[in-house]
């Protein structure tokens, strides 16, 4: 299993796309507030269909919250996806229980989030010159299933 954490998410649509990537993957989703809405939005629960109760997400109060739940769920490696890492995501081998942390739609990861010793590497996802970034939830969604492939994409049908 690995975990998918959505640092600050702004849009609910992308959370919901997440939790039913999650319950499709078997990852752990957790969501760090602040969030930019509200965990009843129409739009979350709309684009999450209804994988919501299917999916394993845990919502923490901040980042260090986060950090001590991944300690206790046995998490040893955080990689954190961001436009300015040198390093593909497809340069890792993954390990059960790794983390991957995404940013808020509009400006990515924190600074002090990217500074934390406890992130272990900094990846990003190649795409063509002078673009910004891809949408949250696809920059999820082509992560994990990297990660989930792998592993042999282990309990998928």
């Amino acid at each position: 299993m690995f975990h998918v954490v959505l640092v600050e998410p702004e849009i609910p649509g992308n959370a919901g796309a997440a939790i039913r990537l999650s319950a499709t993957t078997g990852a752990h989703l957790h969501l760090v507030r602040p969030l930019g809405f509200d965990l009843e939005d129409s739009k979350l629960r709309r684009a999450g269909l209804d994988y919501h109760d299917l999916a394993r997400t845990t919502v923490h109060d901040d980042v260090e919250a986060l950090w001590a739940a991944l300690a206790d769920l046995g998490s040893r490696r955080a990689y954190a996806l961001t436009s300015s890492a040198t390093r593909w995501y497809t340069d890792v081998t993954y390990e059960e229980g790794d983390a991957l942390l995404f940013g808020r739609e509009s400006v990515g990861l924190p600074d002090h989030v990217l500074a934390d010793g406890r992130v272990t590497d900094r990846l990003r996802i190649p795409m063509l010159a002078q673009r910004r970034s891809l949408n949250a939830s696809n920059a999820v969604a082509v992560v994990v299933h990297e990660a989930w492939r792998q592993h042999g994409f282990a309990g998928g049908a």
